[in-house]
């Protein structure tokens, strides 16, 4: 019985390898499938026997110790790095992708024998993708300014570095602030951005902006609103598809704050999603219609800001730290009574602060009645404030159908509300 466990294993392991092999060999084998036999160093046959001879050096290795293995290893790399060789100076094409990738499936199939298949089979897969993105890694590289790669090393480092040395509790004498929590947000919200920006970047025009309308809503959506309309005033024809950009992220924004009430205080998520839920679907609707419906100008040319700007992210973060703060400050002083002025005052920044403190605050320390009281004042403040933005530095078309939109959203919450 153990033996026909141990044998049954032995050829799922090596079956493993194989098929490791030949998926990297059909991605590879596609890529030269016009080149003539004979003409390439390898194709599925060769990497499914490579990977299936990676397989079995380990299964050599508890029997005959670790020296052969190695030397079938050392002979394999030399095999394929001279064939490699004599391809490239035949065809004045020196990418060493090949070799490695004959290299690494040699590997996996020396893993899929020794180590977890369920890891192996993974990173088997994990690879044959990346092997298979090769034009559109190229042509995104091809894109990729200095401006982007910075982005993306001041988000690494903010995550990597910064985000472990971080005392993970409270450390004001109020019990309020702990600097994980309050970093993690800034990541969080950095990361957003970077990935609307990658959207826009890899869309067309009418496909990026409702992208990065969408993604701007899980940022902020009042910075996005303001950068649309100034987008307006400079491309006035894309004034619909920017004030459908604006509705999307002012619906995303309103989605968000529910499902962080659904996280934090599912008791305030009851009382607030008659009033944010309709609110939502009216600018989700009006957004995705405008949208849908609006044909892109490409000839236009969109050019998406900065996609992580540093000083924001760190604003909201101290945003953050100020507005819990004061909301409890508040609360302890002056009651309740007091939380509705403050939200309305806060709403008309940012809504995601006041929406954290308050969420945080229910049901212990404040009713969940009142907790979403304040929070939808807040996102009142926070569409009128939007709308204003949009008057303000838009284009009369921008500004006019995004009040429109807001003003049938806010109607809408105000009567899915009576109607509870």
């Amino acid at each position: 019985m153990m033996t026909s466990l141990v044998f049954t294993e032995a050829f799922q392991r090596l079956s493993l390898a194989l098929a490791i092999g030949i998926l990297v060999g059909i991605e590879r084998g596609w890529r030269e499938r016009e080149a003539a036999p004979g003409k390439r160093v390898a194709g599925i046959r060769t990497y499914g026997l490579s990977s299936f001879l990676g397989g079995f050096c380990g299964f050599l290795q508890p029997v005959t110790g670790p020296i052969l293995p190695t030397a079938i290893f050392a002979s394999f790399c030399i095999t394929i790095l001279l064939f490699s060789r004599m391809q490239a100076m035949r065809e004045e094409e020196y990418s060493a992708t090949g070799a490695i990738a004959a290299i690494t499936v040699f590997v996996l199939g020396f893993g899929a024998a020794v180590a977890d298949m369920t890891a192996t089979a993974a990173s088997a897969v994990a690879i044959t993708a990346l092997l298979a993105a090769r034009e559109p890694l190229h042509g995104f590289l091809r894109k990729l300014t200095w401006l982007e790669l910075r982005a993306a090393l001041i988000l690494l480092t903010m995550t990597v570095v910064i985000l472990p040395i971080l005392p993970n509790e409270t450390v004001d004498p109020w019990q309020m602030i702990n600097p994980f929590e309050l970093w993690m947000m800034t990541i969080l919200i950095g990361a957003v951005s970077f990935a609307g920006y990658v959207m826009i970047r890899l869309a067309d025009t009418k496909a990026g902006i409702l992208l990065t309308g969408a993604c701007g809503g899980l940022v902020s959506s009042t910075a996005l609103t303001l950068s649309f309309a100034r987008q307006s005033t400079q491309m006035t024809a894309l004034s619909p598809l920017l004030s459908a950009g604006a509705m999307l992220a002012g619906a995303v924004s309103l989605t968000r704050v529910l499902l962080v009430c659904g996280v934090i205080a599912p008791a305030v998520l009851t009382e607030l999603a008659p009033a944010l839920g309709p609110a939502a679907a009216i600018l989700a609707v009006g957004g995705g219609l405008a949208g849908l419906l609006r044909r892109s100008d490409s000839s236009s040319d969109f050019a998406p800001h900065n996609p992580l700007e540093v000083m924001v992210v760190l604003r909201f973060a101290l945003l953050l730290a100020v507005v819990i703060v004061v909301t409890r400050a508040t609360l302890n002083l002056f009651g309740t009574q007091s939380l509705s002025a403050v939200a309305f005052v806060t709403g008309l920044g940012d809504l995601d602060a006041i929406t954290l403190s308050v969420a945080k605050l229910a049901p212990h320390s404040l009713p969940a009645d009142a907790a979403a009281q304040a929070i939808a004042i807040a996102a009142v403040a926070n569409l009128l404030a939007k709308a204003g933005l949009a008057a303000s530095a838009g284009s009369s078309g921008y500004a006019v159908r995004l009040a429109i939109a807001t003003a049938i959203a806010v109607l809408a919450g105000a009567a899915g509300l009576l109607l509870t």
